[in-house]
């Protein structure tokens, strides 16, 4: 256990050591090599800002409309007749569009629910088994420039939606009472 602890602690320090040193020995100039990519970062960094400020706008408006909240009351009734617990479904709603705000939610469902109730369960599976779908569109796809995302957009809404119920179904049979 020593061994691994010793090796986790060096093992990026060798791994960048290395590319350093094969760089060198293939006559590379690794430190302008260096700077040009940190410059290319910064480069897409500014070019993202308008992409993150849109998608950030958006979900703050979802959220203050009180759209959220009237779609709740419209498939509560559903949720119920099916055993989802409805406190659950925000998160499903808002994870593919923001990490931050599903990580804020996971952690309040946890804080009241507790991280051993099914609540808490099914929040942590369903945070750990869906992405930032419409995070990852706007960002990359910005940042590269490429416009049409619609293919892209089903496919990661799909995967999304299999995450959720594979969670739901993958916890209730696990840990339902």
């Amino acid at each position: 256990m020593e061994f691994i602890s010793a090796l986790s602690l060096w093992l990026i320090p060798l791994i960048i050591g290395g590319i350093l040193i094969y760089g060198t020995l293939k006559r590379v100039p690794t430190y302008e090599s260096f700077v040009e990519g940190g410059k290319d970062g910064i480069q897409i960094a500014f070019s993202i800002i308008p992409y993150l400020v849109g998608m950030l706008v958006a979900i703050t408006v979802f959220r203050a409309s009180g759209a959220l909240e009237y779609f709740m009351g419209l498939i509560e009734p559903i949720l119920r007749f099916v055993g989802v617990p409805a406190e659950i479904v925000p998160l499903a709603i808002i994870r593919p569009i923001s990490g931050t705000a599903a990580l804020g939610m996971t952690s309040d469902l946890i804080a009241t629910y507790g991280p051993d109730s099914f609540i808490g369960r099914l929040a942590s599976t369903l945070q750990g088994s869906t992405d930032t779908t419409f995070y990852v569109l706007t960002v990359y796809f910005g940042a590269v420039g490429i416009k049409k995302m619609g293919d892209a957009l089903k496919v990661g809404l799909l995967a999304d939606l299999v995450g959720i119920i594979a969670s739901i179904v993958i916890v209730t049979l696990l840990f339902a009472s």
